[in-house]
């Protein structure tokens, strides 16, 4: 059953007024990035955000072919071995995040927000509705129904088909890791395992809902505008070659 989401404003999303901080939150629209890169991009980033050497962030990108291992992953959720897979061309990396072995790969959309939970009373459950809150939206602006289910993680559609997977990690007050939304990307490596732990999962896609390929860089745009509206902040766009600086900082 698909739990009704609830709009900002609504105390079962935002309980707590937001307080003072710098409305500004980075994007940055990466392209197709390796896993491992990203992942300690986002390491690096998070040491710099502690510091105070740069503001909120939000991190776009793809993947090519990969198999992600949560805190909480077991082996069988991997049943044909890891030799298998990288045999058809995917990797297989471990996570800090929370949650269990998902898939990613080109076509589907992932941001990683690298953001102080500090504005949000640190409230994580809240932080994660909300991120909830910005791909139901961004899925129905796009024209695809989906919310999230009583029990299961991520967001669904009423047949009850996944459509994208959340799973955050939160140090020191920080965010890294986030969602995936599922929009062109090949559905056929999430067959292959136990996707998010979950047995006869049904996986599903934006382009598969509607029945035609979509167009990568105006559902982004859906997903930043969301994030703006749903976390009360404001997008500002910067390019990827603007963190180099903060990398080097931060190491």
């Amino acid at each position: 059953m698909i739990r009704k989401s609830h709009p900002v404003g609504n105390p079962a999303v935002r309980s707590r007024t937001v307080g003072p901080f710098s409305r500004e939150i980075w994007v940055a629209r990466l392209g197709l990035v390796p896993y491992d890169h990203a992942f300690e991009l986002q390491k690096r980033l998070e040491r710099a955000r502690w510091a105070g050497e740069l503001p909120d962030l939000l991190l776009l990108l793809e993947h090519p072919p990969v198999y992600t291992r949560g805190r909480r992953t077991t082996e069988d959720e991997l049943p044909m071995g890891e030799q298998w897979y990288r045999m058809q061309g995917i990797e297989i990396a471990d996570s800090d995040r929370g949650g269990r072995v998902t898939y990613h790969g080109p076509g589907q959309l992932v941001g990683y927000p690298i953001v102080s939970l500090r504005p949000y009373r640190d409230d994580v459950h809240d932080y994660v509705r909300r991120m909830e809150e910005v791909i139901v939206r961004s899925l129905a602006a796009a024209g695809v129904e989906a919310g999230p289910a009583e029990g299961l993680t991520g967001v669904w559609t009423p047949a009850r088909r996944k459509i994208a997977s959340i799973g955050v990690h939160v140090n020191r007050g920080v965010t890294t890791h986030g969602f995936a939304i599922n929009v062109n990307n090949d559905l056929q490596p999430f067959e292959w395992i136990v996707p998010c732990g979950i047995d006869h999962c049904q996986m599903t896609s934006v382009t598969r809902e509607l029945r035609r390929s979509q167009d990568m860089s105006s559902f982004t745009d859906l997903v930043c505008a969301e994030f703006g509206g749903v976390y009360e902040r404001r997008p500002v766009a910067v390019a990827p070659e603007q963190l180099a600086p903060l990398e080097a900082v931060s190491t």
